[in-house]
């Protein structure tokens, strides 16, 4: 067992921010990742406990991660996913839309219904086409892009994107709690990082602290270990299904592409025209990988991301 467990494990994710122990280490990352502060600061929330999750996600079988609801009455869904999933952001979509609709039904009018925002932490490349780390998505008027449906809103950091390797570069709050989504298993990393922040944030310290394993009791360890099977399981299936789409997509390109390139050849060269026919064939490679990913479910950002093609190329399938 590692000395330090990691924070995108969804149980040790839960252990630091959905417990109401630690419920100050929450205020605090939500107040950074999303900029709040001055009268929109959260002061205190009320996390709402797992069990009754199931009321907000419906018939669906996924859990989320934490709920909880600000002095303000504003409702966080906040979610760490590790491999990409079809549909995910439609699920946060329709996780919000189920927190925000339930309000009704507690006799509230319509006009008392409080926002839903919706955080997502990814370790994996949800939108191909951004580069930069974090996205917020909202409803805005597409003249004038005034916000004026404040109902919903979805952030989504996505920490394959984030670079920054050296504690120096690490200049905002946002910053610091995206290392330590990347490196908090990484003990020798976080002992540079944190010996060289500043009082102000030692909170982050102290959610390094929750994933020291010794802290852990055995079932807890287990529940551990039995999610981090799950998740290898799925990078090994993703895995899997990529080198097989690859090598049927290049198999099959390539006997095309060289065919086509004898025809050219007739006309204008055999040489050229092989070369010609090879290049269409890595084409039509791309084309046959993207066909046997989307026959696996993946997303067509992620088969955007794997194969190069564009979303308009990939949708057209």
């Amino acid at each position: 067992m590692f000395e330090y467990l990691s924070p995108t494990n969804d149980i040790a994710f839960k252990k630091i921010f959905g417990e109401t122990q630690n419920k100050d280490i929450l205020i605090h990352f939500l107040n950074d990742v999303l900029h709040k502060d001055g009268e929109s600061a959260i002061a205190d929330v009320e996390i709402a406990n797992p069990h009754q999750l199931p009321e907000i996600a419906g018939s669906k079988e996924s859990i989320l991660d934490v709920l909880c609801t600000d002095n303000h009455g504003i409702q966080y869904i906040v979610e760490m996913q590790v491999s990409g999933q079809k549909g995910f952001e439609k699920r946060a979509q329709y996780y919000a839309a189920k927190a925000y609709s339930r309000q009704a039904k507690e006799g509230h009018d319509y006009e008392n219904l409080k926002e839903v925002i919706f955080l997502a932490i990814l370790d994996f490349k949800m939108f191909p086409d951004k580069e930069y780390h974090r996205s917020t998505h909202a409803v805005l008027d597409v003249e004038t892009h005034a916000h004026d449906l404040r109902g919903f809103s979805f952030t989504f950091i996505e920490l394959p994107k984030f670079n920054k390797t050296n504690p120096e570069e690490l200049l905002t709050y946002e910053d610091k709690w995206c290392y330590f989504f990347k490196h908090a298993a990484e003990p020798n990393n976080m002992r540079n990082f944190l010996s060289s922040i500043t009082d102000e944030s030692k909170i982050i310290e102290r959610a390094y602290n929750v994933l020291e394993a010794h802290n852990w009791t055995e079932e807890e360890l287990w529940q551990y270990e039995r999610m981090e099977k799950i998740n290898m399981d799925a990078r090994a299936r993703m895995a899997y299904a990529l080198e097989k789409a690859e090598a049927i997509g290049t198999s099959k390109g390539i006997e095309i592409g060289t065919a086509k390139g004898i025809e050219i050849g007739t006309e204008i060269g055999k040489s050229q025209g092989i070369e010609i026919g090879k290049s269409q064939g890595i084409e039509t490679a791309k084309l046959n990988i993207a066909i046997s990913l989307k026959q696996t479910g993946m997303s067509n950002e992620m088969i955007s991301s794997h194969t190069g093609l564009t979303l308009s190329q990939i949708e057209d399938l």
